[in-house]
């Protein structure tokens, strides 16, 4: 007993019975579960499993089919879109592309659907929008060759006024790039509207775009542009050359609020030698920013007052020019009791070197720039023409009235600049980026 007991402790109840045989030896019988490894059970799990793997994989394939053909769908109505948004952002073999990658399209839709073997509203959807597509390309190079002649047309009338446009800026072309040997302006030709601002938007009314008055070698080509929705002068944009202004391209934009706080205020600024001169915002005085060093500098004008603006818009006090002959700047001041004076800056010193008070009140003149030494006055007409009416010669002092009417592009502007480098006016009327070609008396 006392044996039996021993063996049913080691082994656990329930599973050993005990006797003793004829010898007088112990007799176990021990029952224990079955060890042999169940290689075929494994096996049998192992192909289950590959096969629920290929399964998956089968599916979330297909998943992605879904997701890829239904994105590819995306890119072909953005493309659509933009055939429908003009005849400018096309060529006609667009429309065979576009034909092409439909069809291949709704094969593609064909054979998802057989290997889904689905016949879901996700695919209706997807063939309707083929066929609607589909229509879209056909009506629109249906209306492209019914409009071809009248395109064809307009092209024409195009080309005659790009050739008139031509002429007159070779009749323009009368004087010598850089030369004074002339007796002033003859006549403006007519607007050349470049576009609308680079920050595309009609409520940028303030700023100014041009060339360089005096470039630095390299940089002959290069264009500037500043402009705000208000009076505050922050930014100002490089271009490499005229292409990348009207692609809106810059190479860089420059913040004169960021290191340091050098914002101006007003719009009358121009840039020579890689130096954008502007209005200092506080304390009022003409400053200076170095494009090449990114550093800015001040100076105070004697007895130049902040009340006196030029007449189409305020805080225009201090308006800076250039020319053959160097850079200037007008202003009035309460000594003048707002009449125009004009100061000759020194660029090594910053500083006035010579002063010439003019007879016109400056709030009655809505721009002025320099030729050669001289300065020109302009007025308004009406809303459709401007005029240079007074002419002030610094090597003379002699004023003179003229009549000289030019077109505006729109009824009022903040900027009129002279850059002797091309012979050209640049105006910033309403946003627009407009030119002028000037034609100078030669006897």
């Amino acid at each position: 007993t006392t044996k039996n007991s021993s063996v049913a402790g080691d082994w656990g109840s329930g599973n050993v019975t005990g006797s003793v045989g004829e010898s007088g030896q112990c007799i176990c019988q021990v029952f224990l579960p079955d060890t042999t490894f169940p290689a075929d059970r494994v096996e049998s799990l192992q192909i289950s499993s590959n096969k629920l793997t290929v399964d998956v994989e089968l599916h979330i394939s297909k998943q992605y089919m879904v997701l890829a053909t239904v994105h590819e769908l995306s890119n072909l109505t953005i493309r659509l879109e933009v055939v429908e948004s003009g005849p400018d952002k096309y060529i006609k073999l667009d429309f065979e592309l576009l034909r092409i990658e439909l069809r291949e399209f709704e094969a593609l839709v064909t054979e998802l659907k057989t290997s889904l073997n689905s016949s879901s509203p996700a695919f209706d959807s997807l063939y309707n929008e083929i066929r609607n597509m589909s229509m879209i390309v056909d009506q629109l190079e249906s209306y492209d060759r019914s409009n071809l002649e009248v395109i064809r047309i307009e092209f024409t009338k195009l080309q005659k006024k790009l050739e008139k446009c031509r002429d007159e800026q070779d009749d323009f072309s009368n004087v010598q790039i850089g030369s004074c040997q002339h007796k002033g302006i003859l006549r403006v030709g007519k607007p050349v509207v470049s576009q609308l601002n680079a920050n595309l938007g009609t409520g940028y009314i303030y700023g100014g775009w041009g060339k360089d008055s005096h470039p630095l070698p390299g940089t002959e080509n290069r264009y500037w542009y500043s402009a705000a929705t208000t009076t505050v002068v922050r930014y100002m944009s490089v271009y490499s050359d005229y292409y990348k202004l009207i692609m809106r391209q810059a190479m860089k934009t420059y913040d004169l609020l960021s290191p340091k706080n050098w914002q101006g205020t007003g719009n009358n600024y121009i840039i020579r030698a890689n130096t954008f001169y502007y209005q200092y915002a506080s304390p009022f005085s003409m400053a200076k920013f170095n494009i090449t060093s990114q550093t800015a500098e001040y100076r105070a004008v004697s007895g130049a007052s902040s009340r006196f603006s030029y007449h189409y818009h305020a805080n225009q006090n201090l308006d800076f020019a250039a020319d053959e002959s160097g850079l200037w700047v007008t202003y009035a001041t309460e000594a003048s009791k707002g009449k125009l004076v004009l100061g000759k800056i020194d660029e090594a010193a910053f500083a006035l070197s010579e002063v010439w008070e003019t007879s016109i009140f400056k709030q009655s003149v809505t721009n002025a720039f320099m030729i050669c030494g001289v300065l020109y006055a302009t007025r308004s007409v009406d809303t459709k023409t401007e005029e240079i009416f007074y002419a002030y010669d610094t090597q003379t002092r002699q004023e003179n009235y003229v009549s000289l009417p030019f077109e505006k592009f729109q009824d009022s502007y903040v900027s009129l600049d002279y850059n002797p480098t091309d012979q050209k006016l640049y105006m910033y009327n309403n946003g627009y980026y407009v030119s002028y070609n000037v034609k100078f008396k030669t006897a």
